[in-house]
């Protein structure tokens, strides 16, 4: 199947082969089809596989520039939200439409001259309402809703905001009809009620949510406690990388890890976490798509979505407590059929962790020992499974003469 078998406009059409597209992804041939039909859809599926064009092409196949809002995207954080405003000027350069993109942390400005034509909003919900108390953002117009990691968003206590920019935009009615798109990796309770509540009749496609890309190597390297630092600075010296994401639990982590780094005298290495201005994280992003830096530290927040294809290798410095993060995290690399290598430090406080990855994945994640590395003894390191612990025998009852 080509793109030019899904129903796409001209215009659409003509930026796909600009960008070099030939063959859509599995979550491309299965959802252009159904958005085109105007349905309401759930998407589902594995990171690095072109979701943002499986949303992003149809709608822009279906709008003419007006002026006024009619696509609106929402996403939880600051970095999606550029990066897909990006693809869709990127998509839509040939049909005329405008796209404004709106995140807090930034002026008012730019944004407001943005909204004066803007035929697709992209937005952090915070934001977007902000637009609307200001009057720069109206809903009436909105045939197309986009809302896209949707279980990042009730992580980060979105929710409630989100179902009310839901209504304010229009509902199905006699005189108008809004086609609702929910992309969301998992589906706790709360967010299939929430499904249940904004869409209407909606088709689903899932693409292997919980697998792990065949073309990434992963694997376990335990370690003592006190040794984790030790043993990341050793996989850094041992490997050879192009670009290299970095995974910490924390802000502070990720400062501290980004300093240890560069005092073992590799410079090409930046942080990226909430706590770094937004200008600076931009910055941050585009020196290491473009090799100013080859080493990239950050939290969670870029771990969904955010699409450096040219990733080689992931290092968890600690196993993700949420078992669903690990597939996010190690899919930074192995990206658009590209091969690449993940590394999770492994320590004894960390195997429940473990295990309800594997459990995830459905799969026992190799352990594997870095070669020429100092290791201190722990138990973790052993290849060989605990002996069985054989209970004492009672000495018989003596019998009585």
């Amino acid at each position: 199947m080509s793109f030019t078998d899904l129903g796409l406009s001209e215009a659409v059409l003509k930026a796909v082969t600009e960008a070099g597209y030939e063959n859509p992804t599995p979550i491309q041939a299965q959802a252009i089809p159904v958005i085109l039909e105007k349905k309401d859809l759930i998407g589902a599926s594995q990171t690095g596989t072109g979701k943002t064009a499986a949303f992003a092409l149809p709608s822009l196949s279906q709008i003419k520039p007006l002026g006024k809002p009619q696509i609106l995207v929402l996403e939880p954080t600051r970095e999606l939200a550029h990066q897909v405003a990006e693809q869709f000027e990127q998509y839509g350069k040939h049909t005329g439409c405008k796209v404004a993109l709106l995140y807090g942390g930034m002026g008012y400005g730019k944004q407001d001259e943005q909204m004066a034509e803007a035929d697709i909003v992209v937005a952090t919900p915070g934001r977007l309402v902000d637009h609307f108390y200001r009057a720069t953002m109206r809903f009436g117009e909105v045939k197309i809703l986009i809302l896209d990691e949707v279980d990042r968003m009730l992580d980060m206590g979105f929710l409630p905001i989100v179902r009310r920019i839901v209504n304010l935009c229009p509902w199905n009615t006699e005189e108008s009809s809004r086609q609702t798109l929910f992309f969301s990796a998992t589906m706790p309770p709360a967010i299939q009620g929430f499904a249940q509540w904004c869409l209407h009749e909606p088709e689903s496609v899932e693409i292997a949510r919980r697998a792990v890309a065949d073309t990434i190597k992963h694997a376990f390297y335990p370690v003592s406690m006190d040794q984790r630092d030790e043993l990341l600075l050793a996989l850094l010296k041992d490997t050879t990388f192009d670009s290299l994401m970095i995974f910490t639990r924390t802000r502070k982590e990720a400062d501290t890890l980004t300093t240890l780094i560069k005092q073992s005298g590799h410079e090409k290495v930046v942080a990226m976490h909430s706590d770094v201005k937004q200008s600076d994280r931009l910055k941050a992003l585009a020196g290491f798509k473009d090799g100013s830096y080859d080493i990239l530290v950050a939290t969670d927040v870029a771990a969904r979505g955010i699409d450096i294809s040219t990733v080689t290798h992931v290092i968890n410095y600690r196993v993700p407590e949420n078992s669903e993060d690990y597939v996010h995290r190690i899919g930074r690399t192995g990206r658009a059929e590209a091969e690449g290598d993940a590394f999770t430090i492994l320590t004894a406080d960390e195997l429940d962790y473990a295990k309800s990855v594997e459990n995830f994945v459905d799969k026992k994640i190799e352990r594997r020992k870095l070669e020429g590395f100092n290791y201190k003894y722990t138990a973790l390191l052993d290849d060989s499974p605990a002996k069985p612990v054989r209970k004492p025998r009672r000495p018989a009852p003596r019998r009585r003469r």
